[in-house]
């Protein structure tokens, strides 16, 4: 079992986090899936998504994003950035947050220089990993002096996992879908098997008719003080297209805690005379 798979003290799952990075995300080019895919890896292991950052090809910027998913504890997953032109600086940026020299992972020279001999063969050419082009190309193996690397199995360019001193460890991969959630899967399967289905999260929420919020905020409030471990949320709607305006309302955390919560938000919707629609558990 790898470190980080060692089960903390509370027993509880890490947190996970993503970021996103590209200009072409920012600017509309390019359409994340990425979030959307991680939550259903992680859901599918009984494992959930906490947060997510989306940056820009900034050097400054990605790194104090990097330096934040270090310190902060979290199982974090960065896509993008980590290839070798000149507006990739995912490499550049961990290596500066964590403090740490960029060098050539010798498994990661390895498996690129497969990738170039793998390349040669298929096309009729000759294995010259000298050229200029190739040797370049062992720039994506170039990593933060204390990383491991990610398998792709896609085309053999691996990706990297680095730990900070706050105890965040980021498993950065690249931006392109066919190659990142594989890498990601195979991140989930090796480093935290261990919490796979662990807990059950579960929400349970039920529609309330004609409603304003802040009418509801009083109870939510009280709610949420006294189930200190669901977290209570509510969804407005303007135009749905069956119930019209109207509010879900719901508690979501571990699935006994907000079993425990639930008929107190029933009763406290009851006491306010509201008009109640259906209920859901998710």
């Amino acid at each position: 079992m790898t470190t980080s798979q060692t089960l903390p003290t509370d027993g509880k799952p890490p947190v996970f986090g993503l970021i996103i990075v590209g200009d072409e995300i920012l600017s509309g080019k390019r359409a994340d899936k990425h979030m959307p895919k991680l939550i259903e890896l992680l859901s599918a292991r009984g494992l959930q998504l906490s947060w997510a950052d989306y940056v820009g090809d900034s050097p400054e910027r990605l790194t104090a994003t990097l330096q934040r998913a270090f310190a902060s504890g979290d199982a974090v997953f960065s896509c993008g950035g980590i290839g070798a032109t000149p507006d990739d600086h995912t490499r550049q940026s961990a290596a500066k947050a964590l403090g740490q020299e960029l060098v050539l992972h010798p498994q990661a020279e390895k498996l690129i220089l497969e990738r170039v001999q793998d390349v040669a063969r298929e096309s009729g050419l000759p294995y010259e990993p000298e050229r200029a082009d190739n040797q370049h190309r062992l720039n994506m193996g170039v990593f933060p002096q204390s990383a491991r690397i990610i398998p792709n199995p896609y085309n053999k360019i691996p990706g990297f996992s680095c730990k900070g001193p706050g105890g965040g460890e980021v498993h950065c991969v690249p931006g392109f879908p066919v190659m990142a959630w594989p890498m990601m899967e195979w991140v989930l399967e090796d480093r935290y098997s261990a919490f796979f289905h662990r807990s059950t999260f579960e929400e349970r929420s039920i529609v309330v008719y004609g409603a304003m919020e802040s009418l509801l905020t009083p109870l939510m409030v009280r709610i949420e003080a006294d189930h200190a471990e669901v977290k209570v949320f509510s969804l407005p709607s303007m135009d749905h297209p069956v119930h019209g305006r109207h509010i879900e309302l719901g508690v979501k955390g571990e699935a006994a805690a907000a079993r425990a919560a639930y008929p107190a938000l029933l009763a406290g919707l009851h006491v306010l005379g509201a008009k109640l629609g259906p209920e859901m558990v998710r």
